[in-house]
């Protein structure tokens, strides 16, 4: 099956700030690129533009532009050094809760036009239950949450997964513990939020490797890299390497929704729909 007729869409969100987000979505979209991967990365932290900071990209235009009109799409996509094609966010653009849902709609909507082949979107939401991030997570197929064992990062995952999946009924939530002691910490740290989950909500988190503590990634942000870039041999970059290898094994979701959804119009043009 040729991957670029089915772009996986991959939303990944945190609960809290500071469970190290961006800096898992950034290592694990050069992971993939690494594994000769097309990978597209849409920074909708809106406001912050971290993911560009941290790639060492510079871009002239951002997902402002688009938003208002002014540009499309295709012309405020950046090639990254590390052969990301990413969506940049906007620095001091207006807070995500303050958008609504027809601009939100508009943003998703503008994946339809872009004709290049794309294997993995992934999408790097704002932290929080704001209604624009439960939007553009439900325009993706699966849904990472990225948790650190941290009591407030544990409580707040719980809220934005309880959210996810009772009101707004979504599925294929994912957990990726980070900044862990031991992947045999992460494992434990997956067992005990899916618990409460599975006893309280009537649903299960699928487990993803986790990511070990390392100060090489802190460093590594600080030279505008990736871990991988910086320093492949680290136990981080053996994780987030770990980490591609676990979703290019996953299974592949080849249809649209029904929902408003990136790239659905590539989804319904596709033969293998029925």
């Amino acid at each position: 099956m040729d991957k670029s007729l089915f772009p996986q869409i991959i939303g990944v969100a945190s609960g809290k700030g500071g469970a190290g987000k961006t800096t898992v979505s950034i290592n694990m979209a050069v992971a993939l690129v690494l594994r000769g991967h097309k990978v597209m990365l849409l920074d909708a932290d809106l406001g912050m533009a971290n993911a560009q900071i941290a790639l060492g990209a510079h871009a002239a235009f951002n997902i402002s532009h688009v938003l208002s009109g002014e540009k499309t799409l295709e012309e405020v996509l950046v090639t990254t050094k590390q052969g990301i094609r990413l969506v940049p966010g906007s620095s001091g653009l207006r807070d995500i809760a303050a958008l609504d849902s027809q601009q939100i709609a508009h943003m998703i909507h503008a994946f339809d036009a872009l004709q290049e082949p794309v294997d993995y979107l992934i999408v790097d939401v704002a932290a929080g239950i704001a209604p624009a991030v439960l939007s553009f997570m439900a325009a993706c197929q699966r849904r990472f949450v990225v948790v650190c064992d941290q009591p407030s990062s544990i409580a707040d995952a719980y809220g934005l997964i309880k959210v996810m999946a009772t009101e707004q009924s979504l599925d294929e939530i994912y957990l990726i513990p980070n900044m862990v002691g031991s992947a045999h910490e992460g494992r434990q740290l997956h067992r005990r939020l899916n618990d409460v989950c599975t006893r309280f909500l009537g649903i299960s988190l699928k487990p993803l490797p986790g990511i070990e503590a390392d100060e090489l990634v802190l460093q590594s942000l600080r030279k505008y890299q990736s871990v991988l870039e910086f320093a492949p041999g680290s136990a981080a970059a053996r994780d987030f390497r770990a980490l591609a290898d676990a979703i290019d094994h996953l299974p592949a979701i080849d249809g649209a929704s029904g929902r408003v959804q990136f790239f659905a119009q590539r989804m319904l043009r596709s033969p293998f729909q029925g």
